[in-house]
Order: C-alpha cells, then sequence, then structure tokens
C-alpha cells in the first residue's frame, strides 16, 4: 500500500476516536421499577369511579375500634385508615370526659363513655368487617395523621360511615380541616340535643341508681333477648325486650321511646297502653303490631350481645327505665 493511502487511514481513525464514531457503548442494565402501590400514594379514584364516586375500593380486613380501621387494596397491599373528621370514644385507654362537651368530668362521666366506645367498635365491627369498602380523601385534609395511619372518608355501601358515626352520636366531631366539616358539626349538635349515643352521657345515671329501676310509672324489663337465632342482623324479629307494667295503673305509652346505648329509638305508637301486670314485647324487625307485640321496623340487630344498655323515655324525653346487661 502506498506509503500517502496509509498516512491518509491513520488520520481518519484518530479524528475516529476523538468524535466518539465506532461502536455504541451497552445500554447499563439495571432493575425494573415496579408501580407504586395505593398505600404508599392512595389514589382518588378507581377503576369505573364517576365524578359522583370517587375513591378507591378496598377490604376492611380488621375493625381497631369505632374510628380505626385495617384495610387491603387490589394488589394485596395494606394500611392503616383513621376516618377522617370523627373521634369515637375510647376502647383501649382512658376516657376524658372534658373533651366531650357536657360530659360531666365524674367516674359516671367516664363509664357512660367507656359503654360508649364499646358500642361504636362493636357497630363499626358489624358494619365494616370483612366489607368491600370505599376510600374518599379529602383535598383540604391531610393524606395521613397521627401514626403514619389514611385520613379517609369511608363509604360502605354508598352511605358515610363517618357520618353515620357522628349522626347517630357513635362519635363527635374531630376538630380538624376537612370540606365537611361544618356538616358535621350539624349534626353532632342535633345528635347532642337529641342526647343520642355517648350524648346520653351529658345525664349519666346517679352512682345510687340501681340497674332496672323504676319511676313511678312501675315499669320493669322483664326479659332480654339480645342474641337472636343464627345471624342476629339476618333474624331481627329474634331479637326483643319485653316491659312489664308492674305497678297498678295503666301506662299509656304512646310517644315513649326506647333507646339503646348508641342512640338507636325506637317511639311507640299512639294508643300503645299497657295494663297492671300486662306484658308488652318490642322486637327489632318488622310485622303487624298487635298480641302485645310492637316492631321496630329494622332489617338488622340493635342489641349488642357482649352488654348494652336499655332506656325507656317518657313522652316528655325523661328517662324512666335504665337498663344496663
Amino acid at each position: 500500500m502506498r506509503p500517502r493511502l496509509l498516512a491518509f487511514i491513520a488520520v481518519v481513525l484518530v479524528l475516529g476516536g476523538c468524535l466518539g464514531v465506532g461502536p455504541s457503548a451497552p445500554e447499563p442494565t439495571g432493575t425494573v421499577q415496579t408501580p407504586k402501590t395505593p398505600d404508599a400514594t392512595p389514589s382518588s379514584t378507581f377503576e369505573g369511579a364517576t365524578p359522583a364516586e370517587p375513591g378507591v375500593r378496598v377490604t376492611v380486613t380488621e375493625v381497631v375500634d369505632g374510628d380505626t380501621v385495617k384495610i387491603r387494596y387490589a394488589n394485596g397491599s395494606r394500611d392503616t385508615v383513621r376516618l377522617l373528621g370523627v373521634d369515637t370514644p375510647e376502647v383501649y385507654g382512658s376516657n376524658t370526659p372534658g373533651e366531650y362537651e357536657g360530659v360531666p368530668d365524674t367516674g359516671a362521666g367516664a363509664a357512660c363513655l367507656d359503654a360508649a366506645g364499646e358500642n361504636a367498635s362493636a357497630y363499626a365491627k358489624a358494619r365494616l368487617s370483612g366489607e368491600r369498602v370505599r376510600l374518599v380523601f379529602d383535598d383540604t385534609a391531610d393524606r395521613r395523621g397521627y401514626y403514619d395511619r389514611l385520613l379517609a372518608y369511608v363509604y360502605v355501601d354508598g352511605d358515610s360511615f363517618n357520618y353515620a358515626l357522628v349522626e347517630s352520636g357513635r362519635a363527635r366531631l374531630y376538630e380538624s380541616t376537612f370540606t365537611e366539616r361544618e356538616r358535621y358539626r350539624a349534626a353532632e349538635a342535633d345528635a347532642r340535643s337529641a342526647r343520642r349515643g355517648l350524648w346520653s352521657c351529658v345525664d349519666p345515671s346517679t352512682p345510687d341508681a340501681s340497674p332496672g329501676s323504676v319511676t313511678d310509672a312501675e315499669i320493669a324489663v322483664a326479659e332480654i333477648h339480645a342474641d337472636a337465632a343464627g345471624n342476629d342482623n339476618e333474624n331481627p324479629n329474634d331479637e326483643y325486650v319485653v316491659f312489664r307494667n308492674e305497678g297498678e295503673e295503666a301506662v299509656d305509652l304512646s310517644g315513649w321511646s326506647v333507646v339503646d346505648a348508641a342512640g338507636n329509638d325506637y317511639t311507640f305508637p299512639s294508643g300503645t297502653r299497657l295494663e297492671p301486670g300486662a306484658e308488652l314485647t318490642l322486637r327489632t324487625g318488622t310485622g303487624d303490631d298487635g298480641g302485645g307485640t310492637v316492631y321496630w321496623g329494622r332489617g338488622s340487630a340493635v342489641w349488642n350481645n357482649g352488654g348494652d344498655t336499655i332506656r325507656l323515655r317518657d313522652d316528655d324525653g325523661a328517662v324512666v327505665l335504665e337498663r344496663p346487661y
């Protein structure tokens, strides 16, 4: 080969090395990145969501207490949810009456809140355990709270469980920032005025009031059948309370009401009369009143198998009978 041609080829090779011309360097290898799991960054929407029903579908795996649940996402990841905007009485610690407006800071007040906390927890377990629910997050609130728990509204069967807790008196408004705050405040005020649920603790029983004691009306609880055969919620007519008139005068029960510790209430219809020595059975389910039996009209259980409180109020709202069991 001619010396001049060799020199030309050498120059081209040198320039090619300087300019980076040549075989490409191999792509660096690395791990494949997996998408973030929903518990790392909860989505505000789920498959099939509509503007009216945003949220993410999850399964409730455990109810910790009235306002805290553990959940599992469709991909198997898990998290803990603190219900946004509400606070139920404690079941694993002591309750401070001063946190609940109007509840006296006494042993009776604290004991009443303890029972209300147990009731709220039992209600949450009956309503949420094992259920597919919808979590909805609030852009005005923090995504997570203490202990790194998610803060969310929980919807079951299309209804806000958070709101139901406040409306039924099972929870108080938790003073924090969230969109539904004023609506919850109004629901709490209504429950407190009606002395529903925990707000019955504003007027706790006096220490010397014995269970089942009666006033001049002489009405007593003759029988409590809280544990219906089979699934309580599927057999509400086998859940009942029997009242007896132990006095010597007939009692007109028109407008009187029966209330449980959670604030669920039933009002006796006009014309309900209990003669001396007679008994009247209140069944939780549905049916035609008559023959010494009246029906609450509910599709699920009311009385807790593990304990509850039966209150009978007259048509002025005064408690004439209180029977814990």
